[in-house]
């Protein structure tokens, strides 16, 4: 018996209708039992795989976190299980979207979503905000803390992966957080969604899309980001 029951998957092909361009998933995962330590790897595969099987414009590709290091390391990938969601066809394209754990609960949504907006390949974002992301000059990482019973963590997620499909300098992943307890300890995650930009700028909850981008333009400041630079490494002692 599958994950999705007949009504989930007769709405997925719906919505998966109206697909653009084609979208390879890429599962980093685990290869024998006890290879490494990964609660929930057999389950996001199975999902995957489900999902796969219900648009010919979806491919999934299965990669072992170990045996693949290079290809992980391409794709900046260091913890399992993690997919990665690229525009497929004659012109791939990776826009820095991840997701570190199963995607299940209200984090299914955005699987869902993050596939529709990666095939159409455009994101609705304000004009203030796409001017914003021009100013930036090196690379940002934002990760967006959740857990599956968060129905506030998916819009956090969604606008962090719209950032990174509207700029190559900026990367998003989720994360999930109970997946990954020494991450969320080390953010000082206590509740979700938690966004966390460059490892020391915080936003807590699903704040509104200019709000957010004031707290990332907070990245040119280079003398605060030395001192909370400094803050963030001397709490990891």
């Amino acid at each position: 018996m599958g994950l999705l029951n007949a009504d989930i998957q007769s709405q997925i092909k719906t919505v998966f209708a109206e697909l653009d361009a084609p979208v390879d998933l890429v599962l980093y995962s685990q290869g024998g039992a006890g290879t490494l330590e990964c609660d929930y790897c057999t389950e996001t595969r199975a999902l995957l795989e489900e999902l796969v099987s219900l648009s010919d414009k979806l491919k999934l590709e299965v990669r072992d976190l170990v045996a693949d290091s290079e290809l992980a390391r391409g794709h900046n990938v260091d913890k399992i299980p993690a997919v990665v969601i690229q525009r497929g066809g004659a012109q791939p394209k990776d826009f820095g979207i991840r997701l570190y754990g199963i995607p299940s609960g209200y984090e299914f949504a955005t699987l869902i979503e993050d596939i529709k907006m990666v095939s159409r390949g455009e994101v609705d974002l304000a004009a203030d905000t796409r001017q914003a992301l021009e100013k930036l000059t090196r690379p940002v990482h934002i990760q967006v803390y959740v857990t599956p019973t968060c129905p506030y963590c998916p819009r956090a997620v969604l606008l962090a992966h719209k950032l990174a499909m509207a700029s190559e300098l900026v990367t998003a992943d989720m994360v999930e957080a109970t997946e990954f307890p020494h991450l969320a300890n080390r953010y000082h995650v206590h509740g979700v969604p938690r966004t966390v930009i460059q490892d020391v700028i915080h936003i807590e909850g699903a704040m509104p899309e200019a709000q957010v981008m004031q707290k990332l333009l907070g990245v040119l400041d280079e003398p605060t980001m030395a001192r909370l630079r400094g803050e963030f490494e001397a709490s990891l002692n």
